[in-house]
């Protein structure tokens, strides 16, 4: 059946449209429509007056895994008392929704893609398992890598890079994954040899070598296995006055290599007699001569949350912040580590003022909205559904000021924010959260409006109030599937049509050298509680008992 979007205005920016015209679906694609006629049409939605963009795409927002069992559990009693309060379930707590709430308030929000950032290679069937109870959304997932204790030993050992590369590429595809992640390069590791932290230049206290080394050879080893996702990295000294220092240590230990820096705003800290001051000019300033690196924000907003995280050092030491007053810090088979901390944001708190001022600093200092992506890094900073109040404060100059002056008065003049005038366009908007986060990921059919694309497709009212505007679309399409349509239907989506979606997990297609199994396995086995082939997932296993569908995403091709 063909569908008809009849003269809404398509903003495209992978395919540089942004003009007022017809769009065509038919069955789950987008079409070439010039040869059709509005009979052909089975439905035609009348979208004058109407913004048409592909669906989002979120690279990174904690949906999946053990993390966030651990969180409900120690913050049920929390949820259950604000579920009271409010008149409703638990499940529907903001900041750690279940799976099916998930994926109703991204779809809700015009959302169709979404990647867990942070997967053990352990743990990775418990998160994608979570992921596939998410309806309508398809997902994936970053292997973890950077701390588990055989890759720091074929970097100790100075292993061949082609022998590492094998070892990558082996954990990628047997944790069904799209990109490789790194959490406090070596940091965690040295964590359980008592050193608290570790510089980017600084030696691990065991193994010898440092987060510097890591890094280089992580991300040599994502670009010449194919992954189109550069090394996704969360750098050293999260959260610490002056981190700033590390951040631009650690971009220059890619020596050139394309890696993705996330939640900058946590690493953007300079130092002040106050304790902390913004450095995101310095960022700003790295990324203009670094045209190998890219970032995503991590934008805190005010209210409750609660932190999770693999870098363990860290959250220890954050746990004398938390709120309520208690935490998680675990190991997990020397593969990384989890820390939990109940966390209040408070807008009259200088620190958390400062950082919020940071984020929208860095959102708005980097021009190129092509590597700069929205993330809250859900639920660290805030709730994914924040996203709407933050395109408003970014589109919206006088509703940020009056935001500015609403926060602790000393963060406020430490900040630049006041300063900055510019406000982003719906094209800046579409860059951010469709185009470019879909070109990074390697999403080839996502992302964008020309035919051939999945037919996932949002519609927003042209509205003066932004905010209102990308929180509620007047309709969504998922895969050609009609599943909030505000015309002619209540507010509420269609969540049963939803649930008849086959779900999908994205996974780069990326190949290894079987003959050099055995000796990781028997490197594994020395420190794991069972066999390293325990930690693969075969395409059968996910789909016919995890749930969903392996969608291999082409690469980019390996370099030998």
């Amino acid at each position: 059946m063909k569908t008809l979007i009849r003269g809404g205005r398509v903003i495209d920016p992978a395919h540089h449209t942004d003009e007022v015209k017809d769009l065509w679906i038919e069955d789950d694609r987008v079409i070439d429509g010039s040869e059709c006629s509005e009979p052909d049409a089975g439905v035609v939605v009348d979208a004058s007056e109407m913004v048409v963009m592909a669906g989002g795409v979120d690279i990174h927002t904690h949906i999946g895994g053990g993390k966030l069992s651990i969180a409900r559990m120690l913050m049920q009693d929390s949820i259950d008392q604000t579920a009271a309060e409010l008149g409703h379930q638990a499940m529907e707590c903001d900041y750690l929704p279940t799976a099916a709430v998930t994926g109703q308030r991204y779809l809700e929000m015009g959302y169709t893609v979404a990647f867990e950032p942070a997967m053990i290679p352990c743990n990775a069937r418990a998160a994608h398992s979570e992921m596939a109870d998410i309806p309508g959304l398809a997902t994936g997932g970053f292997c973890l890598l950077g701390n588990d204790e055989v890759l720091l030993r074929l970097i100790a050992t100075g292993t061949d890079q082609a022998q590492i590369n094998n070892y990558v590429a082996w954990m990628v595809r047997a944790t069904q994954s799209i990109a490789i992640k790194v959490v406090n390069a070596g940091g965690i590791s040295a964590f359980k040899f008592g050193e608290r932290n570790l510089n980017v230049d600084e030696k691990h206290p065991h193994y010898g070598i440092t987060p510097g080394d890591v890094i280089r050879v992580l991300a040599r080893a994502a670009k010449e296995i194919g992954l189109t996702h550069p090394l996704h990295i969360h750098c050293s000294n999260l959260g610490v006055p002056g981190n700033i220092a590390s951040t631009l240590a650690t971009i220059r230990a890619a020596d050139g290599y394309p890696i993705h820096l996330t939640h900058a705003q946590f690493h953007s800290y300079g130092q002040a007699e106050q304790g902390m001051s913004s450095a995101a000019g310095m960022l700003v300033d790295a990324l203009y001569k670094n045209p190998n690196v890219t970032i995503d924000v991590g934008q805190i907003m005010f209210g409750q949350t609660v932190t999770i995280s693999a870098d363990a050092p860290h959250q220890f030491d954050n746990r004398h912040h938390a709120s309520p007053k208690k935490s998680v810090i675990a190991d997990i088979e020397c593969e990384a580590g989890c820390g939990v901390v109940p966390f209040r944001y408070r807008k009259r708190q200088f620190v958390h003022a400062l950082q919020w001022a940071i984020g929208l600093e860095l959102f708005l200092m980097v021009d190129d909205p092509s590597r700069v992506f929205l993330t809250t890094d859900h639920p660290n900073g805030a709730p994914f559904t924040a996203y709407p109040h933050l395109i408003r404060l970014l589109c919206d100059r006088t509703f940020r000021e009056t935001a500015l002056s609403e926060i602790d008065a000393d963060a406020a003049a430490s900040s630049s924010l006041a300063g900055l005038d510019r406000q982003y366009s719906f094209n800046d908007i579409a860059t951010m959260t469709r185009s470019a986060p879909a070109r990074i990921m390697g999403l080839r059919d996502r992302g964008h409006l020309a035919p051939g694309a999945i037919a996932d497709v949002v519609i927003y009212q042209n509205n003066p109030d932004v905010e209102a505007m990308f929180r509620s679309p007047q309709h969504v399409f998922v895969r050609g599937k009609h599943l909030i349509d505000r015309q002619r239907q209540t507010d509420r989506m269609d969540l049963e049509l939803a649930k008849t979606l086959p779900k999908e997990t994205l996974i780069a297609d990326v190949e290894f050298d079987s003959r050099q199994v055995d000796q990781f396995r028997s490197l594994y086995n020395e420190s794991s509680t069972f066999d390293f082939l325990r930690l693969q997932i075969s395409d059968d296993e996910l789909q016919s008992v995890i749930g969903s569908a392996p969608v291999r995403q082409q690469t980019r091709g390996r370099s030998l």
